[in-house]
């Protein structure tokens, strides 16, 4: 092979292992140069928060780590991405650059100026089937998940030995300078999210390892946020710590070791959830518009109220209502969120207080760690009645009901709130109907130690079905 060196423009693909951007470089190119941009076009967007951009910088830590035990080295500049590339093109003479295709918006905007002024590959790996395999028979894209889902899955699926090793040697050019990869503020770090590879691949096994792993209960356990039912990978795929074709080898060798036909039925219930990201990926590729907009624009003449108090009560856990206030903590302070009390805390937000859903987007966006654009729009739009494969308007979650129902003896609410920590478990889903007696024995006044309901669920509820009905006629 005659000398060549290729670039390996990292984005969202932290990893070695199940790479194919950085096996095509090695396959190209004697050397590789493994090239991390900090771009101020997302690190300064409104939608990006502190705890992400730590564990962000944390996963770029354990990358660099992981080259340098192979001989090599992450290198990182700050700017422009075209132009930080085309310097570290006339420094190395590199021929090509290998990069994971993306398909927001944004990163088809930034991919397509590149491509434009240098020579750009992009390879699979963001997700298994790349938005566009799958279409309907007249050859538009699917809009609903359940059909979308069984086209899918009847496409070739990675087996445990298609799964490309990680690297034993990169060889990186010494001679370029690099700056010195950031580090997120102590108090922003997510030390329940360890980041890196290494992380990512042992959860993955925990989760899906043995006739008692937990992805053989997922079905179940995965709407109890007061008890560890889920992966928890979501932040890992997020930025490609983990592969989605790994992550989907795994759950179909995991339906295929299943012990009992409920184990199965846990392990196929956790791959529709990995199928469920890549429909989003698909609606935002061939939607791009629902970034900022309704996909369903008869919905467009919704009257929100937008109060600004309600909002910031919303936001900071203080609606009065035990199971909102519960997931809006453990937002904010964890910078994660169970996806059950996801649903219940946007509904509420939507549905009972009538605020627009792009505010809860953007809050969301703000604060999680796994925040993606995809998902994230996906759930709000399906929340709000206005996406593709969306639950009805009419639909709307109530709190109190969803609290008895997934979290019946309070175990989640108390974890995050810990002033109705002695509240009876007769009580903690309403406890504005304790008497005063009780409020004073359990150590919580209403209105002192924890909040009244700002609203009133049954009253909210007619309100907005009565907004939606006057705005879609």
């Amino acid at each position: 092979m005659s000398k060549r060196t290729a670039i390996w423009w990292i984005r969202r693909d932290l990893r070695l292992r199940e790479n194919q951007a950085l096996h095509a470089a090695l396959d190209h190119a004697n050397k590789i140069i493994p090239l991390f941009i900090l771009d101020s076009g997302l690190l300064d967007s409104p939608y990006v928060g502190p705890k992400r951009v730590s564990f962000l910088f944390d996963g770029l830590q354990k990358l660099d780590h992981e080259l340098r035990q192979r001989g090599g080295q992450l290198i990182v500049r700050s700017g422009n991405p075209a132009h930080e590339l085309s310097a570290v093109v006339q420094e190395t003479a590199a021929d090509v650059i290998f990069a994971e295709e993306d398909f927001s918006p944004y990163a088809r905007r930034r991919d397509g100026h590149v491509s434009q002024l240098l020579p750009l590959m992009l390879l699979p790996g963001l997700v298994v089937h790349p938005p566009g395999l799958i279409r309907k028979k007249n050859g538009g894209p699917y809009t609903v998940f359940t059909p979308f889902s069984k086209v899918w899955k009847a496409l070739p699926l990675p087996q445990q030995g298609d799964l490309l090793p990680a690297p034993g040697h990169i060889d990186v050019p010494h001679d370029l300078t690099s700056l010195t990869i950031p580090q997120g503020e102590s108090d922003t770090i997510p030390h329940n999210f360890p980041a890196g590879e290494s992380e990512a691949r042992r959860r993955l096994s925990q989760f899906v390892s043995g006739p008692e792993a937990a992805v053989y209960s997922y079905a179940q356990s995965r709407n109890t946020p007061g008890v560890n039912g889920t992966s928890q990978l979501s932040p890992y795929l997020r930025f490609g710590m983990i592969s989605a074709r790994e992550t989907a080898e795994a759950a179909v060798r995991a339906i295929d070791n299943a012990p009992s036909g409920a184990a199965r039925d846990g392990a196929e219930v956790w791959l529709n959830e990995l199928i469920w990201r890549e429909f989003y990926v698909n609606i935002l590729y061939h939607f791009p518009h629902v970034r900022g907009a309704n996909y369903n624009p008869k919905y467009d003449n919704v009257q929100w109220i937008n109060d600004s108090k309600q909002l910031r009560a919303w936001q900071e856990g203080r609606t009065g209502y035990p199971i909102v206030d519960a997931a809006m903590r453990q937002l904010v302070q964890s910078g994660w969120m169970h996806n059950r009390t996801r649903m219940i805390s946007a509904s509420f937000l939507v549905k009972d207080l009538l605020i627009d859903w792009r505010l809860g987007e953007q809050w969301f966006m703000q604060h999680l760690i796994d925040g993606d654009p995809a998902a994230n729009n996906g759930g709000w739009q399906w929340t709000a009645g206005t996406g593709t494969d969306a639950a009805p308007y009419f639909r709307i979650f109530n709190p109190i009901t969803q609290s008895k129902k997934f979290d019946s003896r309070g175990i989640y609410i108390r974890r995050w709130l810990p002033e109705l920590g002695n509240v009876p478990d007769k009580n903690i889903h309403e406890p504005w109907l304790m008497s005063r007696e009780d409020q004073i024995k359990s150590g919580c006044i209403i209105g002192r130690d924890y909040p009244a309901p700002i609203v009133e669920h049954a009253a909210a509820r007619e309100r907005t079905l009565s907004v939606y009905k006057s705005a879609t006629g």
